[in-house]
């Protein structure tokens, strides 16, 4: 398989930490020094930023970050920036998350992303990762076009004496010199193109660290390319100087999420609105009562879109999923899913299948050289997906004569929500009715039962930025 081949040549630069430790625990580093373009770091990232420095203890925001990539980002640093922003801002109600997989590269990501990234709806994602530009293009416009997150896309750090020369005193870097072209030319150009993405142009500061402080790369890496304990205190410090809040900032995020007020006519209230995704904010005298909810004239339910699925299970002891991605060709239900492996060859790259769900039955099976779909319609892989002899090439251990993979189907959807009873009164209680919807205009009808008293803060729309075929 040369896909396999090719990952497996790129497997330390893509990242696996198997390596030498990390520096002593407890040591004190030279200082980050503040850039002098630090003035305007933030800038593209000013929604997530007025939530947190906005939030009291009266009113705290729920701001949502997501870390996403390989094993780097998997490294000690990301935890340091998690710290930093809950000590930094007591008063927000933040949720983080790290759903980062080691060995994933670009070609991989944008397949686990359909059930790691896109459904988890993030205020702040914090992005870096290596592979083909093509596929991360892909992820980040998908992010763009299904999600209202501010992105913070993240070059690549230094790791070669090489790499210590001012880029701007060489020519023009070609795609043949790859790194230089990738960090200088792609990831400007894409945020150019593409816009509501700020850049951390962490290769430009890495350089004047090093330089400053006459270090080698190799000073802050544990092997060519992973952080030991230095590296992890530079990167979170270059990370935590660009979640800096501008309050005179113009607020051009304002049409990613918008509040309307609700306007009842008697028990019913119709509107159209934008967008693909839509939160009830109760008031908290409402906790208990029900609404009925119609999108486009059907119960959400009976949207296929708002469907989803976890991260399949992982290789035993890992965190790597067996299948990248799992597809339906007819509308899903929820339940769960397992498929059970048969008659795999050592290296897991040849294997027979069968799929079973927990409320569909058997539902087929073939061979994983082939696309798949069952009878039902209900799971489709493609050959591409299945991820079983790349977990064997890279952990070596046999594979498990009962080994199964399984995943979950989940509802985005609610079509009679109840509003939620009384909890922290400074935490808004946000009840999602449909989370997932084509990013366009739809209709919204909410019907509440006669002579209930339900009433609602707001109805809050997310407005992703891009159209579902990108600009």
């Amino acid at each position: 398989m040369e896909k396999l081949t090719r990952l497996l040549k790129g497997v330390a630069f893509a990242g696996i930490c198997l390596m030498t430790p990390s520096l002593t625990q407890g040591q004190t580093y030279p200082p980050v020094p503040i850039s002098a373009d630090s003035g305007q770091f933030g800038m593209g990232i000013q929604r997530t930023m007025t939530l947190l420095a906005s939030s009291t203890p009266a009113h705290r925001n729920t701001v949502r970050v997501l870390f996403y990539g390989q094993s780097i980002t998997e490294q000690d640093w990301s935890r340091q920036v998690a710290d930093w922003l809950r000590h930094k801002y007591p008063n927000a109600n933040l949720v983080i998350e790290n759903r980062a997989i080691g060995g994933h590269s670009s070609q991989l990501l944008w397949r686990t992303a359909e059930a790691d990234l896109y459904p988890f709806q993030p205020d702040l994602l914090i992005f870096h990762v290596y592979g083909s530009h093509i596929d991360y293009e892909k992820l980040i416009r998908r992010v763009l076009q299904r999600t209202t997150a501010e992105v913070l896309l993240q070059t690549d750090h230094i790791t070669k004496p090489e790499e210590l020369v001012d880029p701007a005193s060489l020519p023009a870097p070609t795609m043949k010199d790859w790194s230089a072209w990738w960090n200088t030319f792609f990831l400007p150009d894409l945020v150019k193109r593409l816009g509501h993405i700020e850049l951390l142009d962490q290769r430009v500061l890495w350089r004047q660290y090093l330089n400053q402080n006459h270090l080698a790369p190799t000073q802050l890496l544990k092997d060519g390319v992973h952080l030991n304990d230095w590296g992890c205190f530079v990167m979170s410090q270059l990370v935590e100087q660009h979640l800096v809040y501008h309050a005179g900032a113009p607020k051009d995020w304002a049409a990613l999420v918008k509040d309307e007020k609700p306007r009842w006519q008697g028990d019913r209230l119709e509107m159209d609105f934008t967008g693909n995704r839509v939160d009830l904010v109760p008031l908290e005298a409402d906790a208990g009562t029900k609404v009925r909810v119609l999108i486009d004239g059907k119960p959400p339910s009976a949207i296929p879109q708002l469907y989803g699925v976890t991260r399949v299970s992982p290789w035993p002891g890992t965190s790597w999923p067996l299948i990248l991605r799992t597809e339906a060709k007819t509308p899903l239900q929820l339940e769960d899913w397992t498929v059970n492996f048969h008659n795999a060859s050592e290296d897991g790259k040849s294997f027979t299948f069968e799929v079973v769900g927990s409320r569909t039955g058997p539902d087929g099976g073939g061979r994983n050289d082939a696309p798949f779909v069952s009878n039902s319609g209900r799971v489709a892989i493609e050959p591409d997906d299945w991820n079983l002899a790349y977990c064997k090439a890279v952990f070596k251990s046999a594979i498990p004569a009962d080994l199964k993979a399984t995943w979950t189907v989940v509802p985005h959807f609610a079509d009679e929500p109840t509003m939620p009873a009384a909890g922290d009164p400074s935490v808004e209680a946000l009840v999602t009715v449909a989370q997932g919807l084509s990013n366009g205009l739809h209709h919204l009808v909410l019907e509440r039962e006669p002579g209930t008293s339900t009433r609602l803060k707001a109805i809050r729309i997310y407005h992703p930025p891009l159209a579902a075929d990108g600009p």
